[in-house]
């Protein structure tokens, strides 16, 4: 009978061992698919493609190799556009150039998103508030990035022939603080 005893209570012990490598070892899997899912869901869209990108997937552009076009209606004239990635006015990330002629002004305004501007040529000079003043302005000479939150009032003139780069989130809508200020309004 000992014997059978001794038996009974080995077998309870490999048991008992074996349900804990078990528990560790499932465990160590959960933990591991976890982190695995963690990494696949911060890693970016672009990075999880099974195909490499076609040669058309790529864009450059270089300023002398711009396109440009008239617009947007919603500055006045003289300034040209190149949209280079994405539609502006269209939810979703886009990237455009703004070509202004020296002197060009734009009045007092503000965008419901933040807006970013990186200047690659020229001198952008802006200025915060309701009211043009030319002399109240921040010079942002080639090279410069700004950027300001939504809902800011804000002005601008370009020094010399000025090339911006904005990207964002459209759509890139512009509302003048004084409606009269508004290209679009005036060829109503």
């Amino acid at each position: 009978m000992e014997a059978a005893h001794w038996l009974t209570n080995h077998n309870r012990k490999e048991t008992h061992t074996v349900k804990k490598i078990l528990y560790i070892l499932g465990s160590v899997i959960c933990a591991a698919s976890f982190v695995s899912a963690q990494e696949m869901a911060h890693t970016p869209v672009s990075e999880k493609k099974a195909a490499p990108p076609a040669a058309e997937d790529m864009g450059f552009y270089s300023l002398s190799e711009t396109k440009w076009e008239n617009g947007p209606a919603s500055l006045a004239a003289g300034a040209k556009m190149a949209v280079l990635e994405g539609d502006p006015s269209k939810e979703g990330p886009f990237v455009m150039r703004l070509s202004l002629p020296d002197g060009f002004k734009i009045s007092p305004h503000w965008h419901p998103k933040v807006e970013r501007v990186t200047v690659l040529s020229g001198s952008f000079n802006l200025g915060m508030g309701d009211k043009f003043d030319q002399s109240a302005t921040r010079e942002m000479k080639a090279g410069t990035f700004g950027y300001w939150p939504a809902g800011m009032r804000h002005f601008a003139w370009a020094k010399g022939e000025t090339v911006l780069q904005l990207h964002g989130i459209g759509p890139w809508v512009i509302t003048y603080v004084n409606p009269a200020d508004d290209p679009r309004n005036a060829k109503k």
